[in-house]
């Protein structure tokens, strides 16, 4: 990728088989900075297009589309994890036509689950959880987003549900997942900082699918993602 030519070239390894490589492949300081602010452009043009294709869905199809994403989600939860009654599970407050799982996050609760979402306490850091429930009084957050008030028991989920506005799967067999979400890096920084590290599923629609995100040093692989036609990459 140069200046002049803003289409993303290809990696010399599968960037998802980082991990098997020299661990100096996360150090920031060995990321080529031209490269890296080629990546960061492409990204901006690509959220701007999945965003844009986004909010041109009608309710009605959007509507739709969310009801069979939140089937798939229940039915892959329930198979991999069994029972919710007890788990910890983080959720999110839709915004820009994210899908609005909020009935199912209900319906989980309901179940025994202890539900949370995200907050944004401190910028440019990993998010906490706060507990949630349908009746929960919510509060403005950063950006306007509600938020569970601050007296909200904080909580560790085991498992997170991560909004994409664009999302690929990993080179080495399709195993895992990337994320493309609005740019702030939260999620991110939240997996990495969380131990033991959540189950962590994409939740989108199947049309924000990319060939690559092209992978940089601070992205943190999810673990499944869900779309309204089924799941893909999930790990073992």
């Amino acid at each position: 990728m140069t200046d002049s030519d803003d289409r993303p070239r290809g990696y010399a390894s599968p960037p998802c088989l980082a991990h098997e490589i020299d661990p100096a492949y996360f150090d920031p300081l060995a990321v080529d900075p031209v490269q890296a602010r080629d990546v960061a452009r492409w990204r901006r043009a690509e959220r701007a297009r999945l965003l844009a294709e986004r909010r041109a869905l009608g309710a009605a199809e959007r509507a739709r589309m969310t009801r069979a994403l939140a089937d798939q989600l229940a039915r892959f939860v329930a198979s991999r994890f069994g029972s919710v009654a007890g788990r910890v599970v983080a959720g999110y407050w839709p915004i820009k036509g994210e899908p609005d799982l909020r009935p199912l996050l209900a319906e989980w609760h309901r179940a025994g689950a202890r539900v949370a979402l995200p907050v944004v306490e401190a910028k440019a850091a990993p998010l906490v959880f706060r507990s949630w429930a349908p009746e929960t009084r919510m509060v403005r957050g950063d950006w306007g987003i509600p938020v569970p008030p601050p007296e909200a028991a904080r909580l560790t989920p085991e498992i997170v549900l991560a909004p994409l506005v664009g999302w690929a799967l990993c080179d080495d067999g399709g195993v895992g997942g990337w994320r493309l979400g609005h740019g702030g890096g939260y999620f991110d920084r939240t997996l990495a900082a969380l131990d033991p590290r959540p189950f962590g599923i994409g939740v989108g629609f199947s049309a924000a699918r990319l060939p690559t995100i092209f992978p940089q040093p601070h992205d943190m692989p999810l673990d499944a993602i869900v779309t309204e036609a089924g799941v893909e990459g999930e790990r073992a």
